[in-house]
């Protein structure tokens, strides 16, 4: 019984190996047979395949992130930095003002610097100057909140006065592309204050961008040694418009309408200012 089904499985075997030669496969047909037990005898007709080699893959210790997300860059943006040519005749000297930051860190934590000034002979102080060195926190998408010092100086005729102040902001960009960014300041003496400034690029073409800005600042608390009444300070409003040479260096010419309110519009007209200006503006625009 044995040899029979032994030559079953041979003859079987031998018409499958002579049909696959006829067709042409590139298979080769391999018959192993089992050795038969006592009761039973079996084969297996299998297709025998190259040998495939997996690559072992080990951890290595030394690969690199494959998102980068923890490296520290350096970034600074020049916003203004402009001249403001004498545009009456009572002003004897023409004008400057410049707005910078920048920021040093990752995606999550910042430090960051600020610096803003103007020498402006016809507006509250012929010099006012102050620098922000602050921590920044990533809280939400497009929103940084800022915590740091701040110190403000001011000189009228020869004479300079300077003050501390903490600072609690935050920045960042809101819906319709409007860059915002708001801060509340606090001196030694415990007197608040808090600035607002809204700017947003309109793209007239790819290079000629006309930029809008808007600007504003409060106090609680009277300080006259720094030409601030209490409630509403200014406004300021501007239109900038900047060709674009390349993405990082942009020239730019404009306006911008400057007015006091209140207890600070007093102020300026006792120190022989004018709590009301119009300029005209020719700067530049640059990021690295």
């Amino acid at each position: 019984m044995a040899s029979a089904m032994a030559c079953l499985v041979s003859t079987g075997t031998g018409a499958a190996f002579a049909s696959a030669q006829t067709a042409g496969t590139m298979d080769t047909i391999a018959l192993r047979t089992i050795a038969p037990g006592p009761n039973t005898a079996r084969s297996i007709l299998a297709t025998s395949e190259p040998e495939r080699t997996v690559p072992t893959v080990s951890l290595q210790q030394d690969w690199p992130s494959p998102v980068n997300d923890q490296e520290h860059r350096l970034f600074t943006l020049v916003d203004v930095l402009e001249y403001r040519p004498s545009t009456a005749k009572r002003e004897s000297t023409s004008d400057y003002r410049w707005d910078i930051e920048g920021w040093y860190g990752g995606d999550y934590n910042r430090l960051w610097f600020k610096s803003e000034g103007q020498r402006d002979t016809a507006f509250k102080a012929d010099y006012d100057v102050d620098f922000q060195l602050l921590y920044g926190r990533f809280i939400r998408k497009y929103y940084d909140i800022q915590v740091g010092g701040r110190v403000e100086t001011q000189s009228f005729r020869g004479a300079n006065v300077t003050r501390g102040q903490t600072v609690i902001g935050i920045e960042g960009l809101v819906p319709y592309n409007y860059d915002v960014e708001a801060a509340l300041f606090i001196d030694l003496d415990g007197k608040v204050s808090g600035r607002l400034s809204l700017t947003k690029d309109f793209l007239l073409t790819q290079r000629l961008i006309l930029q809008g800005r808007f600007e504003t600042s409060a106090a609680v608390q009277r300080v006259e040694r720094f030409t601030t009444g209490s409630g509403l300070n200014y406004l300021e409003f501007g239109m900038r418009l900047r060709y674009e040479i390349r993405r990082e260096f942009a020239p730019y010419i404009g306006f911008s309408l400057d007015r006091s309110f209140g207890e600070t519009a007093t102020l300026v007209r006792q120190e022989g200012g004018d709590p009301s200006q119009i300029r005209l503006v020719t700067g530049l625009r640059a990021w690295f």
